[in-house]
């Protein structure tokens, strides 16, 4: 142990985190916001009352307790029932504070790290949580798990268990600069509570977590009932003061959305965050909204919001060529689509790294270039800007349309009695979607492939349907987004590295396989430091944008939640994630709710 000491990584280098013998934190970007004796994050209140039940809405059905298979539908909210190592601050872009474990240690020349766990924490049986239950849920996941775990964690060489609270991690050489922050995300679950019975298969027992919550009552595929753990054994550290407030917390489960904001302004749950913009410029209307018994709200955010888009199988023939998925793009319009069906809430979607410092825009620089060079990569990803095809928003785009015709005849294809026609076989498809509200984006796409010669049919299908036809890449097309954390990293090797692209449930749904990608990929997740994690992930994007392995969508820059008018919070808000275990129900308020609500007749 005397070759490694406590520290802090700022760009890369390694610092000490603070002054004196006992370490806290981990952070990517400088010095840690909270020293080692901080009482409560700032975005939480220490003195928020407990108590009180919530209820929240969730889509689909499940019939799952294990979220970290493949297997199944895992139920919402399972991420009360796992203490992770450590707890990422949300108003700080990626640091890290203790949790389960409350020392950290990485060796000098980063060959390895080192958690040392409280002696107080402790499983819901009873039991102490020790380093080899940290061990075996490394073990289990990597091998068992979705996986993404074996991805993330795949620069670990091996794990030591020194004794009961000290396990070490030992890294392969050139690993992630991110990855001690990566292991910190660690959930620790009970080696005991598994004995016996087999990790990859769906379930509904009960697991045996560490969290501030306990599974109550349940009624499979419809409703879950998460109960507060008044004997948490984390309750007063000062990650956890002042959140995880709520008593009672209730997941319902709806099939329909347009029936959840209906159910919603019915009263039947309390708080709800709104992703489609037509409902929330027109869906909350009624008694209640205008009694002011619901509030709406735009809360202001930095976070990075990466890609949502159009996204095609390049494992299909017909999207295998990229002049063909250029072409498709020709077809979206984007304007038109913000001003008639957003009511111009949007942002275009220009990068996969978009509202962040990574975004690559106008032409590459010097640097990037040099990056650039040596890939076999097409000729104006280092020459030129790239752009998305743009309209006037009038729904008339009969140049773009001609441009796509060009790139199609390019590609081999022709116009045979009004059909698309390439080597006798027609150009035919199907939009597979499991959102409803999405039909009125596609609608107008398909309209405009029409024109094109191309059938698109749509296809909706359940949660459980959708999610194994994911998982098998067995779909041509699909509306699907690639989340971006602050600080990009392993996950990359999901999303687009051809180790990926043949593996069941990865995230590399476009099925790029592409040695140039592969080595920015590799690049973006050895970055020595902040410039060149930002530099690498420019051209990593050039990349990614050149190969037209989508049809981009858009953006916001705020949370849009509305919630019925018993809630208290505190005065200061994250600015990286919206955290709602950090409200609470306020007595009065409650009280008062309950009397309008009569008044008006609502139950």
């Amino acid at each position: 142990m005397k070759h490694l000491f406590l520290l802090v990584l700022l760009l890369g280098t390694v610092l000490p985190a603070s002054a004196g013998d006992s370490f806290h934190a981990l952070a990517m970007n400088g010095q840690p916001r909270y020293p080692a004796d901080f009482s409560h994050f700032d975005y939480a209140n220490p003195d928020a009352p407990k108590g009180g039940q919530v209820r929240l809405a969730a889509t689909g059905t499940f019939d799952s307790f294990n979220p970290f298979i493949v297997k199944g539908n895992s139920a919402d909210g399972l991420g009360l029932l796992f203490d992770t190592l450590t707890e990422q601050s949300l108003d700080e872009p990626f640091t890290e504070y203790g949790l389960l474990a409350d020392r950290i240690e990485v060796a000098k020349d980063r060959s390895s790290m080192t958690f040392h766990l409280r002696e107080g924490a402790r499983f819901h049986d009873g039991s102490p949580v020790t380093a080899q239950d940290v061990a075996f849920t490394f073990k289990i996941l990597v091998e068992q798990g979705n996986p993404h775990y074996a991805q993330y964690y795949a620069d670990v060489e091996r794990v030591h268990v020194a004794d009961a609270q000290t396990v070490t991690f030992v890294f392969k050489p050139g690993s992630s600069q991110e990855l001690p922050l990566i292991l910190g995300q660690l959930p620790v679950l009970s080696e005991a509570s598994w004995k016996g019975r087999d990790f990859s298969a769906s379930s509904l027992d009960i697991p045996v977590g560490s969290g501030p919550y306990r599974i109550g009552e349940f009624k499979a595929g419809q409703r879950l009932t998460f109960v507060r753990d008044p004997e948490y054994w984390g309750r007063d550290l000062p990650v956890n003061k002042g959140r995880h407030n709520f008593d009672t917390i209730i997941y319902d489960y709806y099939r329909d959305l347009t029936v959840t904001l209906e159910a919603f302004k019915a009263g039947e749950y309390d708080f709800r965050q709104e992703y489609n913009s037509k409902q929330w410029a027109t869906g909350y209307t009624g008694p209640a909204v205008n009694a002011g018994l619901i509030r709406t709200e735009n809360i202001p955010h930095k976070l990075s919001q990466g890609m949502q888009a159009f996204v095609f199988n390049s494992r299909r023939d017909i999207f295998s060529d990229p002049l063909v998925r250029k072409a498709l793009n020709f077809a979206f319009d984007f304007e038109w689509s913000n001003k008639s069906l957003f009511y111009g809430q949007y942002a275009r979607s220009t990068s996969f790294f978009s509202n962040s410092d990574m975004a690559s825009s106008g032409l590459p620089s010097e640097q990037e270039k040099e990056l650039l060079k040596p890939l076999d990569l097409p000729e104006e990803v280092s020459t030129q800007s790239f752009s998305l095809p743009v309209s006037d928003g009038s729904g008339n785009i009969r140049d773009n349309l001609r441009e796509a015709a060009g790139l199609l005849r390019q590609a081999g294809w022709s116009v045979q009695d009004g059909k698309l026609v390439k080597d006798g076989k027609p150009f035919v498809f199907e939009m597979l979607l499991v959102q409803p509200d999405f039909e009125r984006v596609v609608l107008p796409f398909q309209r405009n492939l029409t024109r094109l010669g191309i059938t698109m049919s749509v296809r909706m299908v359940d949660t459980s349907q959708y999610l194994e036809r994911l998982r098998g890449f067995d779909f041509d097309m699909i509306v699907s987004s690639f989340p971006q954390s602050l600080s990009p990293g392993n996950e990359q090797r999901s999303f687009w590295h051809s180790a990926s692209a043949d593996m069941p449930g990865s995230r590399n749904y476009c099925g790029i396989k592409s040695p140039a990608i592969d080595a920015l990929v590799d690049l973006v997740i050895a970055a020595p430091d902040r410039e060149a994690l930002i530099l690498r992930c420019k051209a990593l994007d050039r990349a990614l944008l050149w190969g037209w392995y989508v049809i981009p969508h858009w953006h916001a820059t705020s949370w849009r939640v509305a919630y019925w008018d018993k809630f208290g919070r505190p005065e200061t808000l994250a600015d990286y994630g919206l955290d709602f275990q950090s409200w609470w129900i306020d007595p009065e308020k409650e009280r008062g709710l309950a009397d309008r609500r009569g008044r008006l007749g609502l139950k």
